[in-house]
């Protein structure tokens, strides 16, 4: 992925504390505290049922004073400016989209954290995995999820985190076009299993953005190199439902899907990438996920 020239985005918001940020976390290990991450966000596990296990196994424990990074001394400063230039080209491209739809793109900010953090959405920690909050809107971004997809989901490389932030300004394009609004509506009324369903769709959907959001870009300005939709295509694979709970309990709950098999994610990125089309992306009019 060519990102060299690319500027960056100036709505980036770094929170990430240095010291005891990086060691426990209310009495749980950061080890601890990935783990639950990647269940939580693949898996739709509840993090504080994890967190609660492990924090009665491995007993209190406390954090030590934390910083904000130094840039000097920033260990993760080339990813940071990766995610930076990335946002910058989801703005550039969503903006042009919204234009030509007769509309005006909102730009979201991305908040990189490291622990914990405080949402418009409630209480945020690291075992959320990177996530949209619809109140303030804002991406919320834990870079220790980046090493965790690598080095357990082999799902690694450039183009993969993008992809990780696209879908995540997709749930973003969701709420300035009013899907969000409509589908949370459903969820005091519908069943868990129902509503399962739903997040199902609204989680393709967004997949199917990010690959709208790919076409558009590289049409603008070529950045993808060889290799780099294959990276996103893995990263899909490594992250579907299926895969993931054939790898943790060994057998599939279809009921309990939240974000769509490795099939389905791989299916509409590529049917977003290969068409371009917002009107193409429409899960909840199709029966054939």
């Amino acid at each position: 992925m060519r990102l060299e020239d690319e500027q960056e985005s100036d709505n980036v918001e770094d929170g990430r504390r240095s010291g005891g940020g990086m060691g426990r976390v209310g009495g749980v290990g950061i080890g601890t505290v990935v783990v639950a991450l990647v269940a939580s966000y693949f898996l739709g596990i509840d993090p504080s049922t994890l967190l609660n296990v492990a924090q009665v196994v491995q007993g209190p424990g406390t954090s030590a004073p934390s910083q904000p990074v130094d840039p000097a001394k920033d260990p993760d400063a080339a990813l940071k400016s990766e995610m930076g230039k990335i946002l910058h080209k989801t703005e550039v491209t969503w903006s042009q989209i919204f234009t030509e739809m007769g509309s005006q793109y909102q730009k979201p900010k991305l908040h990189l954290y490291s622990g914990q953090t405080s949402t418009a959405c409630g209480a945020g920690d690291a075992a959320s995995g990177p996530f949209y909050c619809p109140g303030d809107q804002k991406v919320y971004l834990d870079m220790a999820f980046f090493r965790e997809m690598e080095t357990r989901f082999r799902a690694g490389g450039d183009f993969a985190r993008a992809y990780v932030i696209a879908h995540e300004i997709g749930h973003h394009v969701q709420k300035l076009t009013g899907i969000t609004d409509k589908t949370d509506a459903m969820r005091d009324r519908l069943s868990k299993t129902e509503y399962n369903k739903i997040s199902v769709r609204v989680e393709l959907q967004a997949d199917c953005f990010a690959g709208v959001w790919a076409n558009h870009a590289n049409k603008a300005k070529a950045f993808i190199e060889a290799g780099d939709v294959d990276e996103a295509l893995r990263a899909a694979n490594a992250i579907g439902d299926d895969m993931l709970q054939k790898q943790s309990r060994g057998v599939v709950v279809p009921d309990s899907f939240t974000h769509g098999t490795s099939a389905q994610r791989i299916r509409w990125f590529k049917t977003g990438f290969d068409n371009g089309s917002l009107k193409g992306c429409d899960t909840f009019a199709t029966r054939d996920l």
